[in-house]
């Protein structure tokens, strides 16, 4: 399923779980005819994300509605900015209003911490990530914000790459019965996706190093510390494998891990605990 089939399903049934079989208060006191505007204002400073979305909300629910767009997404707002104004039909502003504002305030709360996030990256050749916690359904969106904000998306899916982690290594009976298995079924499947694996500790490491055949090693839980012994172990041997450092990393520590030289950091605080950002559609 494309991307654009995702957001349409999504869209669909986000109306689908609001309207029911109707939305009763609008219908009993609004005219049919009646038409009006509506301004999306900020409420809240930060990264705005969404526009494009909410546009494809308005238009999916009715095709005659007209945005007039002032702010466009990935721009800094602060409060009293209008990001965009709607016209048409007053029964369908009512009827869109809160799918957009759901859909908007969480997408710009998501892309207001990732940028928070970049910018402690600054100077540093490391990237920031986010994770498949994401809310059910809404994963692309979710991910797309993240992208507004600065920063770079993992995989989408379990279909897009292999990610060895912890459980597949034990499952499988370790690291190299894991990796193993991964290049024998991508052969097999004739598939061209990239192989990362997570490891745990010094050990594992040096295993994952001495089997090699994977693109991308995860440092779970490692401290600072630990994440720079095992940059400076793994550069000795190999240049080209990439390292991402993941497990509890926040704002007060990601620097430290960037500093360490891993060339990525997985957070996911950005989708899964993030505080959506302030904004309301008012009549105009």
């Amino acid at each position: 399923m494309t991307e654009s089939e995702l957001i349409q399903n999504l869209i669909r049934l986000a109306f689908s779980e609001d309207i029911g079989d109707g939305d009763h208060t609008t219908l009993c006191s609004i005219p049919e005819t009646e038409v009006g505007q509506s301004k999306l204002l900020i409420k809240e400073a930060g990264i705005l994300a969404g526009v494009d979305i909410a546009v494809e909300v308005f238009h999916f629910f009715d095709p005659e509605l007209k945005v007039e767009i002032f702010l466009g997404d990935g721009t800094q707002v602060e409060p009293g900015d209008v990001a965009f104004i709607v016209s048409g039909k007053v029964r369908s502003i009512l009827q869109t209003e809160r799918l957009v504002l759901n859909i908007m305030q969480r997408m710009s709360g998501i892309a207001t911490v990732t940028s928070r996030y970049m910018k402690l990256l600054e100077g540093t050749s490391a990237k920031v990530l986010d994770t498949r916690k994401t809310t059910p359904g809404m994963r692309i969106l979710e991910k797309r914000a993240v992208k507004i904000g600065g920063g770079e998306n993992h995989r989408i899916g379990l279909f897009d790459m292999i990610l060895l982690k912890d459980n597949h290594v034990d499952f499988a009976g370790g690291i190299e019965k894991a990796i193993r298995g991964a290049q024998n079924y991508l052969k097999e499947k004739n598939k061209e996706l990239k192989i990362e694996i997570e490891i745990r500790n010094m050990d594992e490491l040096q295993e994952a190093l001495r089997v090699g055949g994977v693109d991308r090693i995860m440092l779970d839980n490692f401290t600072p510390a630990q994440t720079l012994e095992a940059v400076k172990t793994v550069r000795a041997v190999n240049h080209c494998v990439e390292l991402e450092s993941s497990g509890g990393i926040g704002i007060d520590t990601i620097r430290d891990f960037a500093e360490a030289g891993v060339d990525y950091i997985s957070v996911g605080a950005l989708t899964h605990s993030v505080k959506s950002l302030d904004m309301s559609l008012k009549a105009i």
